[in-house]
């Protein structure tokens, strides 16, 4: 309860004494003074409790929502063969052939991650080139811009176009669980104490504290492994399979700092971080490397001209930005 709530109940309570005083006589005054002051606490309390359960009841309905019908971001046309090169990869019948023509593809796009084999990572059931921390999905059938991992909870891939709203939900679902936990844990120990009344009610307490606990608990440790991957700038998949470069495989390939990898899943405005809506940086194609040597080998980045100009002629949106390799891309429309 606010000071301004506390003083303004007080002014009532004195103008009420004074009524009752003139009226009813000093005790029936002190009685109807306490009883009013007693309701009203308990009307402010309830409010209070019904905002706060309400606001999270909004927001966690909200991020999982947003989990589960976010469609999964998929390799753009660029990553994908065009007739000629699928054409020339299908007649070639040695492997190394093969090999050799996603090479020369592979010039052409900011690509820097290799198969366990050193070779280019090709996916043949989408015909496409993997984006670096790009992985096929075998449940969804696609390949998945920065895929952490399949979550059967939400029923759909979490990856570049949802981690930050399922990292929302997980947050929401814990202060969700506590808040429910706080609230029924006076009337637990009552019923602990032998205080509560033989009912149903008594039933709904215990199952609503246990359940409550019991997923706070779950969701407390894979909340904090989702917030070291995050602060390391790994997924799921790449904590269990470091990711492989040209100078060999590399599990803080991508670790440009705790400030920086926040930003590319929450986006740059803090005030957004706690909505889920979209704001995390970049469209999934380029992650900034933190061994930076390893872009200068690759031509795109001394030609940026290349990706900028489509086939047809026609401009689409840059994967990497041309003022500062380091930030991540725009946003691709």
């Amino acid at each position: 309860m606010s000071f301004y709530t506390q003083k303004s109940t007080g002014k009532r309570c004195v103008t009420l004494s004074f009524l009752c005083y003139k009226q009813c006589g000093p005790l029936n005054c002190i009685l109807s003074s306490w009883l009013f002051c007693v309701v009203m606490c308990f009307f402010l309390l309830a409010v209070a409790y019904l905002l706060v359960f309400h606001v999270c009841f909004v927001m966690f309905s909200w991020t999982y929502w947003k989990s589960i019908f976010t469609p999964p971001a998929t390799p753009c046309k660029k990553f994908q063969l065009s007739y000629s090169d699928k054409q020339r990869y299908e007649m070639e019948e040695r492997p190394d052939a093969q090999k050799q023509v996603l090479v020369e593809i592979a010039k052409k796009l900011p690509i820097f991650t290799r198969a366990q084999s050193g070779a280019i990572r090709f996916c043949d059931r989408c015909q496409v080139l993997k984006p670096d921390r790009c992985h096929h999905c075998s449940v969804c059938e696609t390949c998945v811009l920065k895929m952490d991992h399949h979550c059967p909870w939400v029923n759909n891939c979490v990856g570049f176009s949802n981690y930050k709203f399922f990292l929302l939900f997980l947050s929401y679902s814990m202060l969700y669980c506590i808040f429910i936990a706080a609230t029924v844990f006076k009337y637990f120990l009552k019923f602990w104490v032998g205080e509560l009344p033989n009912g149903p009610a008594k039933f709904h307490v215990l199952f609503l504290m246990f359940v409550a606990l019991m997923f706070f608990v779950s969701l407390m440790f894979l909340f904090g492994y989702h917030c070291w991957l995050v602060a390391k700038n790994r997924s799921t998949l790449e904590a269990f399979s470091a990711p492989v470069f040209v100078g060999g495989p590399d599990r803080n390939g991508f670790n440009v700092g705790i400030r920086k990898n926040l930003q590319q899943v929450f986006g740059e405005e803090r005030r957004l971080w706690f909505i889920p809506v979209v704001t995390s940086q970049g469209n999934g194609h380029y992650f900034p490397l933190k061994n930076r040597t390893s872009e200068s080998h690759n031509p795109l980045l001394a030609n940026e001209d290349m990706w900028d100009e489509s086939d047809d002629g026609s401009e689409e949106g840059s994967l990497v930005e041309d003022q500062d390799p380091s930030v991540t891309i725009e946003m691709e429309e």
